[in-house]
């Protein structure tokens, strides 16, 4: 049993010396522990802190490409390095590396192909009480869209097993953390939580740079993956508004019309019949775009096979 401890890193090197320290080389139950750190294109000196203490692997980006992206090269490289079980860990130490054997136990039990570090989101001291309660939010608007339980769906303190991680796509550009778990959910992997601890703060967010900003991408991204995997309800749903909408106020044009309310002049009553036919149409083409993303959807099915054969022939040579 191979475990590699993952880091993504972007100018890290006051934090990632403590980090790597803290970080175990054996557990009971796996054989070999390798360290591996992901070098988001960095201008400081956190290659030559890492190699200073004793990382195995090295992935460097000549620019500075994300969060998503040096997370995905970190499980490629893992991957083709016989990893079992891959922990995803960030740089500034904010994971208590203490709590990774109970990270990776479900996954040694083959229980679970994903667990997720579950923070005490409400005894963190520097999340301002707006964080706490979007972290919440987030969270449970998250657990809605993946037909999963996790109470901490920002966490990046996670363990992947290897087939989870053959699976694992990420389109976004900003973050990996919701994207992965909505995609695992709607896959029906095995996916639970694990409560962890933190430690204590020393550097602010890269990542969440302002509230509003987070917010907004944190949408974008929820709303895209569940296009991409559940287009059908999502544009039934989309379209039922502006559908019933239409209905009613179709219903209004006929109580009109019948004199319902007294004698009221067609000229009043046109209108209504205009904008009830315009959103009936918008409705019902919205449905129609459902369906037929639905069945798209089957090409986007094939092509993961597809990927996931090529990806097991390309690691396993």
């Amino acid at each position: 049993m191979k475990l590699i401890i993952q880091i993504p890193c972007y100018n890290e090197e006051a934090t990632l010396g403590l980090t790597l320290s803290e970080l175990p080389r054996q557990l009971p139950g796996i054989d070999i522990i390798e360290w591996l750190i992901i070098n988001d294109g960095s201008i400081d000196q956190t290659v030559e802190v890492a190699k200073a203490c004793g990382v195995d692997h090295i992935v460097n980006f000549e620019h500075n490409q994300g969060l998503a992206k040096a997370f995905m090269a970190g499980l490629e490289t893992a991957l083709k390095q016989g990893a079992d079980i891959i922990v995803n860990t960030d740089a500034d130490n904010q994971y208590c590396a203490a709590d990774i054997p109970k990270l990776i136990e479900p996954i040694v039990r083959g229980e679970a192909e994903i667990v997720i570090g579950s923070r005490p989101i409400q005894d963190i001291k520097h999340f301002s009480p707006a964080k706490k309660l979007l972290q919440k939010l987030g969270s449970w608007v998250v657990r809605i869209a993946s037909n999963t339980n996790i109470p901490d769906a920002p966490s990046g303190f996670r363990a992947i097993s290897r087939n989870a991680a053959l699976q694992m796509n990420v389109f976004s550009e900003y973050t990996y953390t919701l994207e992965t778990i909505i995609q695992a959910g709607q896959k029906g992997m095995l996916i639970t939580s694990v409560p962890i601890r933190t430690n204590e703060f020393l550097r602010p967010s890269r990542l969440v740079k302002s509230i509003p900003a987070y917010i907004r991408r944190s949408i974008l991204t929820i709303v895209r993956i569940f296009m991409a995997y559940k287009p059908l309800r999502f544009f039934t749903i989309l379209g039922t508004f502006p559908f019933s909408l239409g209905v009613l106020l179709c219903l209004r044009w006929l109580l009109l019309y019948w004199g319902m309310f007294g004698n009221t002049p067609e000229k009043a009553r046109v209108p209504s019949l205009i904008l009830a036919a315009i959103l009936i149409l918008i409705g019902f083409q919205l449905w129609m775009f459902g369906l037929i993303a639905d069945l798209m959807s089957f090409n986007r099915k094939l092509l993961e096979d597809i990927q996931l054969r090529l990806r097991r022939s390309d690691i396993e040579k």
